[in-house]
């Protein structure tokens, strides 16, 4: 995990990567280049996919306005190996902004898939319709705009939000799941992390994780862990998990 600096290449998203050694960013991406940025001609930044892999351009020529354009030369490729184990964030809803503010710290910090959480003490409430898909999108942007600001060429995927029964089953798949819970016996450093697989990490909205959602967590296999002596918001919590999972694992090697 690096720091942001200037001499860092800016990162922007396209459909697919040019196949030779010219490429044009046209779109959304390029205004923003061109207009937000004010990017010019000898400049560096990276296209990326999505889904891994990237390409290091330096620009040629900057065509701004409305149908703004930047002709670029490539100069590298390279893809992002998968992170080993995989991290799940299972994250509950929360109120106002704090859950786009904890999907968008996890994104920067390597989360491998976000996961939305119906928890029965939730005060945000996502229905099937069209406000829970706004939502949704919601969080789908700061996923793409978080990992484009941590210089990741994977964005994340947000999946379907579940119910407390589909978070379960979703732990009985994994390699291990993960509860965060301030009162844990068990601290993080003291579990045996896999080092392959889907790890799922839970973490619990503002009120906290009910007993009988503890209860059907621990029946489906995942183990209440602490992170250490202090409390953590929900919108806090997952980043410094997967600090620590960075550590801890051959994640940051």
């Amino acid at each position: 995990m690096g720091l942001d600096t200037d001499t860092t290449p800016p990162v922007f998203l396209v459909d697919a990567l040019p196949t030779g050694s010219r490429a044009l960013l046209d779109g959304d991406e390029a205004r923003h280049a061109a207009t937000v940025r004010r990017m010019r001609p000898g400049e560096r930044l990276t296209l990326a996919d999505g889904a891994g892999s990237a390409v290091g351009c330096v620009i040629e020529t900057v065509h701004p306005g409305r149908d703004a354009s930047l002709e670029l030369t490539v100069e590298s490729r390279w893809s992002e190996p998968p992170a080993r184990p995989r991290v799940i964030i299972a994250q509950a809803l929360a109120k106002g902004d704090r859950g786009e503010l904890a999907v968008e710290l996890a994104t920067e910090a390597g989360a491998d898939a976000i996961l939305p959480w119906r928890a029965a003490r939730s005060v945000a409430r996502w229905d099937d319709g069209a406000r829970g898909a706004k939502a949704l999108a919601r969080w789908q942007t700061t996923v793409r705009a978080a990992a484009k600001q941590a210089r990741r060429a994977t964005v994340p995927p947000v999946l379907t939000p579940v119910d407390t029964a589909g978070l379960c089953e979703t732990a009985e798949k994994s390699a291990l799941a993960l509860v965060l819970d301030g009162t844990a016996p068990r601290r993080l450093t003291e579990v045996d992390l896999p080092t392959d697989g889907d790890l799922l990490l839970v973490v619990g909205p503002e009120g906290g994780i009910t007993d009988a959602e503890a209860e059907a967590l621990t029946n489906a296999g995942a183990l209440p862990v602490r992170l250490g002596p202090t409390v953590l918001r929900t919108s806090t919590a997952a980043v410094v998990a997967l600090g620590a999972l960075g550590a801890l694992t051959s994640r940051w090697t």
